[in-house]
């Protein structure tokens, strides 16, 4: 049974071996680690900078840990090398060799003045770390501990600076583009709202670039444990800027087309409109054709054309005139629907007014349907039928026509007809009265 010591059982002269070539394998890892992240681009960038927010917390509480990172491995590699000299001495080490090397490797035999790693990643370096004494094990333990954690600040910083930054520099670039296209069709802050949206997009941009130079740890999100998704930078602003910038693109290109095809649209408003003053003037002359020929109707006024409109459009056209054209994009719209609008109504207007004679020629045209039809049977000549038709005519054929007298006259004739070509009806040539 192997003699227990302070650092625990003394290690066997295999279990030495084995653990000096573990953590002289450890030593150069470690090493050639820290070199390389004392080179490191995204490090030396973090030293160089003013930081701000998270990323100042976040590398001031990690910082401090790079020269105490190279004071533990000389320990560390100093350790080392008394361990290696004391396993050296013998082929076949003797127990007080084990027990003293078991205290190096695994008991309290290095000292060393280091915190240890914090719980939090923002949680603060000491003012003054503690010095304590440890074993190489855990010495190493805690260099790694420390390593990793500076690495992932370095690493973030730098995923976030490698992709950001381009993408912010290229969004500036293409928002540059469409404000050039945007003055020259008028768009500019003051004068449409997509040229203020515009100018806040430019200054949003800039600060973000900003603060993506300053802090780029505030646009990183972290990998979600072990197995899941890696870290990664957040896009979500730019992604934000990114359609807003497309949605000032649209607007932009609205008012280029308006340009393209003012001419055209300006046309067909003016077309629209003509047909509409002339579709009233037909509605009032109707109108007063009803109230000359039909009696008892109650025929709807005729409004006259929309004066407001035909100012509307004079502006758009002024505006077309002098090329203001971020002016006339909105104001030809509501031009265009109002026309249409004035139409609808004009020919609402025309329908309404001309119902009674529309009314009237439905009549007569049923009234000449039925005698088409009483003649066809051979009884057109009967007394009554004769007597009815010529009450209906008459009513239908004077002015001012009285529809309801006109439209009760027909009813009686339609059913007169519909009574002498019944089957049990009598013969119109052997007399009688239906009266």
């Amino acid at each position: 049974m192997a003699v227990a010591g302070p650092a625990g059982p003394v290690m066997s002269r295999e279990e030495v071996d084995r653990a000096l070539a573990r953590l002289g394998a450890e030593y150069e890892a470690i090493a050639g680690s820290l070199l390389v992240l004392q080179d490191h681009a995204a490090r030396e960038r973090l030293a160089a900078t003013v930081l701000t927010g998270v990323t100042r917390r976040r590398w001031s509480a990690v910082a401090p840990a790079l020269p105490c990172l190279r004071a533990q491995l000389a320990v560390y590699e100093e350790a080392l090398r008394t361990a290696r000299a004391l396993r050296g001495r013998r082929r076949w080490p003797a127990s007080a060799d084990l027990a003293e090397l078991t205290g190096l490797l695994r008991g309290t035999g290095v000292t060393v003045t280091c915190a240890p790693v914090p719980d939090a990643a923002e949680q603060p370096w000491p003012a003054t770390p503690p010095t304590e004494r440890t074993s190489l094990e855990d010495l190493a333990e805690r260099m790694n501990g420390w390593y990793e954690r500076v690495l992932e600040v370095v690493r973030g910083a730098e995923a976030v600076w490698a992709v950001l930054p381009a993408r912010i520099d290229l969004l500036i670039a293409e928002a540059g583009r469409v404000g050039a296209l945007a003055r020259s069709v008028g768009v500019t802050p003051g004068e449409h709202p997509a040229g203020d949206e515009l100018e806040r997009l430019d200054a949003e941009l800039a600060a973000f670039r900003a603060e993506v130079l300053a802090d780029p740890l505030a646009f990183w999100l972290p990998a979600r444990g072990r197995g899941g998704a890696p870290g990664r930078p957040d896009a979500t602003r730019y992604e934000r800027a990114e359609h807003q910038l497309e949605d000032i693109r649209r607007e932009v290109e609205a008012v280029l087309h308006v340009r393209e095809d003012a001419d055209h649209r300006l046309l067909r408003v003016r077309d629209v409109l003509s047909r509409a003053d002339r579709t009233l003037t037909e509605a009032r002359a109707a109108r007063g054709e009803v109230l000359a020929k039909i009696a008892a109707s109650e025929v709807p006024a005729v409004q006259g054309p929309s004066t407001d409109l035909h100012e509307q459009l004079a502006t758009a056209e002024a505006y077309r005139r002098a090329g203001h054209w971020h002016r006339l994009s909105p104001l030809l719209d509501r031009v265009e629907e109002r026309a249409d609008e004035e139409l609808a109504r004009a020919r609402d207007s025309l329908t309404a007014v001309t119902t009674p004679l529309a009314v009237r020629a439905e009549l007569r045209g049923r009234l000449d349907a039925y005698k088409a039809k009483a003649a066809r049977h051979a009884v057109a000549d009967d007394p009554l039928l004769a007597e009815r038709y010529d009450q209906a005519r008459r009513l239908l054929w004077s002015a001012p026509c009285d529809l309801r007298a006109a439209e009760h006259a027909v009813l009686r004739y339609q059913r007169a007809v519909a009574e002498a070509l019944a089957p049990d009806a009598p013969n119109p040539d052997a007399g009688g009265d239906r009266r």
